[in-house]
């Protein structure tokens, strides 16, 4: 018998009053951060035993996460924007996406933090053992070599000075499971 067990890479922040906090009581929840912006007094403070209708709870903010790119402590609405950019890009690019906003290369929507999934999408070029090993792919995807015959293409460095080159157009970061995630400049 086999068991699969699911992964995702949600992010999840735990919302917590301020009010609550500043009297040394840790009073929140942890949610999905899509849903961090439609949270109510009554359900960050359930099961707290505190009345947060007497004690002024009034002021909400996110003083933990788990899978968001940035660190401090985001807003609930900031927290919800960047559940919806999760849900654009999906579970199995967030963690490219994440490593691109890392990066500190990646293209903001406007005048905002947030990253443009359409220049992340046009950026990301997948996750590789190593840059030589995209290069390589890269050079034989586009015919690179095509017109070079087969004994003199031992001539052409592509996994060193080519591969070298190359990076300089590109940001790459480690991925967590292994290998790099490789972004085209923009």
């Amino acid at each position: 018998m086999t068991i699969v067990t699911a992964t995702t890479n949600t992010p999840r922040v735990w919302a917590g009053c301020e009010s609550c906090y500043a009297a040394g009581r840790l009073v929140g929840v942890w949610v999905d951060a899509i849903d961090a912006a439609e949270l109510t007094a009554a359900q960050i403070h359930a099961g707290s035993g505190v009345d947060w209708s007497t004690e002024g709870c009034e002021e909400f903010v996110c003083m933990d996460n788990d899978g968001l790119p940035v660190s401090g402590e985001p807003s609930l609405a900031e927290a919800a924007r960047w559940g919806e950019i999760y849900e654009e890009v999906g579970d199995i690019q967030w963690p490219a996406l994440c490593a691109w906003v890392r990066s500190g290369s990646y293209t903001a929507e406007g005048d905002t933090d947030y990253p443009s999934v359409s220049d992340f999408e046009e950026a990301y070029a997948g996750c590789w053992d190593s840059f030589a090993d995209y290069a390589e792919d890269l050079a034989e995807g586009c015919g690179l070599l095509a017109d070079v015959p087969e004994e003199l293409r031992g001539y052409f460095d592509l996994r060193g000075a080519w591969a070298r080159d190359l990076a300089f157009d590109y940001s790459v970061e480690t991925c967590e499971t292994g290998g790099i995630y490789v972004f085209r400049s923009l």
